[in-house]
């Protein structure tokens, strides 16, 4: 049975995408002036960070900049305000699900 249901996600995952003819039906999100502004200079910073040498860096210095891309990524993952599961928490969910009733 699971391995059934294993393979049953499996060809749902798999399955190709259809392409639409008639154009692209997908809402994009627009960005306010002020957003824009935001995701410009983390992008800016983000370049600085990526030409710098780390191997003539301190400890600290290391540990400071590492913090700092922390942040960065959690203020980019908070835009998207979403809840992702992966298939392996959906299998559990319906396994216990199948479980309890």
């Amino acid at each position: 049975m699971i391995f059934a249901l294993f393979l049953s996600f499996q060809f749902v995952e798999a399955a190709p995408l259809a392409n639409d003819t008639k154009g692209n039906d997908k809402k994009e999100t627009k960005l306010t002036e002020e957003e824009q502004a935001k995701v410009d200079e983390m992008k800016a910073r983000l370049d600085e960070i990526m030409a710098m040498d780390f191997a003539n860096m301190s400890r600290d210095e290391k540990k400071e900049i590492k913090a700092e891309l922390k942040e960065m990524k959690a203020t980019a993952r908070e835009g998207g305000k979403g809840i992702y599961l992966s298939v392996g928490a959906i299998i559990i969910i319906i396994l216990l699900l199948i479980l309890i009733l």
